[in-house]
C-alpha cells in the first residue's frame, strides 16, 4: 500500500512538473518614446525686393512702395513683427534716407513712414503690444506686407536709402 501511494504521489507531482513546463512563465516593462518640440521662428525680408519709392521729381509727394516679409514659426506659437529704421534707431515706424552716393556737403535727411496696411494708416514700428503686427505660427510660411511712403520729396538730388531691421519676437 505503500508503495502505491508513493506511485501515485510521483505520478502527481510529475503531472504537475509537467503541466508547469508546458505553461510558459512571462514578465513586461514599459519604455516611452518621447520627443520635445520647441517653439521656434525664422523671417525673411525682402523676398520680392527692397521697397523702391523711385526715382521721383523734388514736387512729388505722398510717394509710396510695399514688399513683403515671411516668417514662418511653429504651429500655435504666437509672435509679434518689428520694425525698426536703422537710420533714427527708434521703435516708432519713422526713420529718415540719408545719401546713398556720399555725394558731398549733402546732410540732407528724407523721411519715411513705414505702415502696415495698404491703406497707409497704420503705422508699424517695434514695439510688442502698441505698434507691431501679430500673428500665430500655423508651421508653414505667412506672408506681412510692409508699406513705405515718403510726404515730401523737397531734398537735394541724390539717391537716398536707409535699412530696416526686421524682428520677429516669439
Amino acid at each position: 500500500m505503500f508503495i502505491k501511494k508513493a506511485i501515485a504521489a510521483a505520478m502527481v507531482l510529475g503531472a504537475t512538473g509537467f503541466a508547469s513546463q508546458a505553461m510558459a512563465e512571462t514578465a513586461s516593462a514599459t519604455f516611452q518614446v518621447k520627443m520635445t518640440i520647441l517653439k521656434s521662428c525664422s523671417v525673411m525680408a525682402g523676398t520680392s525686393s527692397d521697397i523702391n519709392l523711385g526715382s521721383v521729381l523734388s514736387t512729388a509727394t505722398n510717394t509710396s512702395g510695399s514688399n513683403t516679409i515671411s516668417v514662418t514659426c511653429s504651429k500655435t506659437t504666437p509672435y509679434n513683427i518689428g520694425l525698426r529704421p536703422t537710420s533714427d534707431g527708434t521703435d516708432v515706424g519713422t526713420g529718415t534716407m540719408i545719401s546713398s552716393t556720399s555725394l558731398p556737403g549733402n546732410a540732407d535727411k528724407v523721411p519715411y513712414t513705414l505702415y502696415s496696411n495698404a491703406g497707409l494708416s497704420t503705422v508699424w514700428g517695434n514695439t510688442v503690444g502698441t505698434n507691431t503686427v501679430p500673428g500665430t505660427g500655423t508651421g508653414l510660411t505667412q506672408t506681412h506686407k510692409v508699406y513705405a511712403r515718403n510726404t515730401n520729396a523737397n531734398f537735394t538730388p541724390d539717391s537716398y536709402a536707409d535699412t530696416v531691421t526686421v524682428t520677429v519676437t516669439y
